[in-house]
């Protein structure tokens, strides 16, 4: 499998919110991307949301989801909420699996719950 490129665009929305529009695949080849625009991002703009759109995204192994919560945790560390809009079902299958769906969206799942109770 060759992976696509991940291209990463960011716009701001307002004065307190930001977003990046992925495109192409997050895997190990090219995952650091978007870290590179988060860092960015926060060098240049205090804002309090960052909105990554997922639509665009193909494929995520297991470092794509790695970088994913690497960026959430910089956007935390920046007194920032990272929500991802526009997620693909593979996406939230990956996180559902690994348990990361919750963290990552902050989502509760009731029917998963009130299974695993």
């Amino acid at each position: 499998m060759n992976p696509q490129p991940l291209n990463c665009t960011l716009a701001i929305v307002d004065a307190h919110t930001a977003r990046i529009a992925l495109s192409g695949d997050i895997v190990y080849d090219n995952g650091d991307r978007l870290l590179d625009v988060v860092d960015e991002l926060f060098a240049r703009h205090g804002v309090r949301t960052v909105r990554l759109d997922c639509g665009g995204v193909g494929f995520c192994d297991s470092y794509g989801l790695s970088t994913l919560l690497a960026a959430h945790r910089r956007v935390t560390a920046a007194g920032a909420r990272l929500v991802l809009d526009n997620r693909r079902p593979a996406l939230d299958r990956l996180m559902r699996r690994t348990r990361t769906f919750h963290h990552l969206t902050g989502a509760v799942e009731r029917q998963r719950e009130e299974a695993d109770s």
